[in-house]
């Protein structure tokens, strides 16, 4: 009888306990911080190890406390040391970035470890990131694949993207486009712009995959839609040259636009072209002058950009595109009409 009673106030004070965390955690993700931090302190205490992880991170973003990564890292040491794998994974970070502690790549590497070791992916994918660079470990491409295929395999979508690009360029594993696309589809499926651009470019190239402009498109405004300049100016590139989509020169000048106000230097020479040619809107060699000015600023060859205004366009009308390029540039490209 009397272990029957123990057994129960010990799964009775469980319960309470993760009800409380349960509660804590909620209040969190509610934006109630005042009450997430009274939750969390109270089980850190105690010695409850999902309390101190989350505690932690309250300190190292300054929810609801003043930022201290100090703090951050005590609580997460508290954790990490109780074998809490999330936990583990932020106090590598923390001495990864040199954040609450001295910046040691070897500590980075050594909680890394303890935490990918237990299946956490993130983990996994920073570790790989540690061979990749050779912080704290010697440089090991192999060993980075390794990680990184075990994240991605878990659903890890920066572990997928860079695990495809592994296979792209046959860094740490021979080179296979076929493997290439299906991790890059691993992430794109799961919304990952970066990877929807990328399997965009497959499908242009018939890299790993038959080549096909009407899936390049699909991918390519996957990733526009989500604000990335290189699918938009791809995109703009397939209704400009009318592959994969209708010809539409008025898309192709609101997609360049779209990346040219990012500061995409090549989006900002397509989009000059547009108005040197007058294609999907009026002809206008200032506002020209204005965007081939931006590209060279941002690093593209614009020889033949400007060889073709030559003589098109009067000395003052170069001065004042001039400064509307300042203008562009100061106001973070909203000012650029």
């Amino acid at each position: 009888m009397k272990k029957f009673i123990l057994l129960s106030f010990f799964l009775f004070a469980s319960l309470v306990e993760a009800t409380s965390f349960d509660n804590a955690l909620d209040a969190a993700r509610n934006g109630d911080y005042t009450t997430a931090y009274k939750g969390f302190s109270l089980l850190a205490e105690q010695g409850d190890s999902r309390a101190q992880h989350y505690l932690g991170k309250m300190y190292n973003y300054g929810d609801g406390v003043l930022q201290d990564h100090k703090q951050a890292v005590y609580w997460y040491r508290k954790a990490a040391e109780q074998g809490e794998s999330g936990a583990q994974n932020d106090l590598g970070s923390m001495y990864n970035y040199g954040e609450g502690v001295l910046q040691d790549y070897k500590q980075a590497v050594y909680w890394y470890r303890k935490a990918a070791e237990q299946g956490e992916s993130l983990a996994q994918r920073n570790l790989g990131l540690m061979y990749a660079d050779g912080k704290g470990v010697l440089q090991d491409h192999k060993q980075a694949v390794y990680w990184y295929r075990k994240a991605a395999e878990q659903g890890d979508i920066g572990g997928q993207f860079i695990l495809g690009t592994m296979y792209l360029r046959g860094d740490g594993v021979l080179q296979d486009y076929k493997q290439a696309v299906y991790w890059y589809r691993k992430g794109a499926e799961q919304g990952d712009s970066g990877a929807q651009f990328l399997l965009g470019i497959m499908y242009v190239n018939g890299q790993g995959v038959l080549q096909d402009y009407k899936q390049a498109v699909y991918w390519y405004r996957k990733a526009a839609e989500q604000g990335e300049s290189g699918a938009q100016h791809n995109l703009g590139k397939m209704y400009a040259n009318g592959r994969g989509v209708l010809q539409d020169y008025k898309q192709a000048v609101y997609w360049y636009r779209k990346a040219a106000e990012q500061g995409d230097s090549g989006a900002q020479n397509d989009l000059g072209w547009m108005y040197a040619n007058g294609q999907g809107v009026q002809q206008d060699y200032k506002q020209a002058y204005m965007w081939f000015n931006l590209a060279r600023y941002n690093g593209h060859d614009t020889t033949k950009s400007f060889y073709f205004l030559d003589g098109k366009i009067s000395p003052s009308d170069i001065s004042k595109a001039q400064q509307m390029s300042t203008v562009c540039l100061e106001s973070n490209y909203t000012k650029c009409n």
